[in-house]
């Protein structure tokens, strides 16, 4: 290749004297694909500057609200895409289920009357609700949004408020593979542990992103939380009923 020839974006075709091309952001230095260069890119797409996984996470911790209030303003280069981040923590979520051998079937809070036929379908309803968790998670996603937005209506519209909640549902799923090790290893007693500090993760992410009205804004917030969280319950499982009834003919 001439040295000409590398200067030129093989993406788009723009001239550039530096590593990465002005106009796409691609690298201009593009060879044959190798196992390095795929594993070094996911590895970059992880924890790079341009998609900063680390540094998404350290701010949901710190300072939620400037996070999500810089990136409903326009900043989203320099945090992890919200749907990335919620699709990200949900599969580290099922890879560390599977290397720990995290039974979701432990102590479960749901309870069903078994010895009939239906009370098989609400117990083959509850397994598979347990099992596909992962999955139901999208509709607390919509929950969540839907009753921030029919409560803080005037602050963001639903889109806003639905990037919101995939970034705050992203930090449940953390705190529901962390408590996974605690569950296994300590005891079921520490089941509800993580519910229970996303619950109050969510008021103070709330706090933190409306800044004012405090008190108003931890009502408000904690009266949604329950209400999205009972309203994505009854949905999963009465979906989960449904698509067992169906299996079963």
């Amino acid at each position: 290749m001439s040295e000409e020839g590398s200067n030129i974006c093989k993406n788009c075709g723009t001239r550039s004297e530096h590593f990465y091309c002005p106009s796409c952001g691609q690298r201009l230095s593009v060879h044959k694909v190798t196992f390095s260069e795929t594993f070094g890119d996911l590895a970059e797409a992880f924890f790079s500057v341009n998609a900063p996984l680390l540094y998404t996470v350290k701010e949901l911790v710190i300072s939620p609200g400037v996070l999500l209030r810089n990136y409903l303003n326009g900043q989203r280069r320099r945090y992890y895409k919200p749907v990335s981040f919620f699709l990200l923590t949900t599969f580290l979520y099922l890879i560390i289920r599977s290397i720990i051998g995290f039974d979701p079937f432990r102590n479960s809070m749901i309870v069903v009357e078994e010895g009939s036929l239906e009370g098989t379908s609400l117990t083959d309803a509850r397994n598979y609700m347990l099992l596909n968790i992962n999955n139901f998670l999208f509709i607390f996603v919509f929950t969540l949004a839907i009753f921030t937005k029919l409560l803080f209506h005037k602050r963001y519209s639903l889109a806003e408020f639905i990037a919101i909640s995939f970034y705050v549902l992203g930090m449940y799923t953390l705190l529901v593979t962390c408590n996974m090790f605690l569950v296994q290893y300590l005891g079921d007693f520490m089941q509800p542990a993580g519910i229970l500090i996303m619950f109050i993760y969510f008021i103070y992410a709330m706090c933190s992103l409306f800044q004012k009205s405090y008190f108003v804004v931890i009502l408000k917030s904690a009266i949604l939380f329950m209400l999205a969280f009972v309203s994505y319950f009854m949905l999963s499982y009465g979906l989960s009923y449904l698509i067992v009834s169906y299996k079963q003919g």
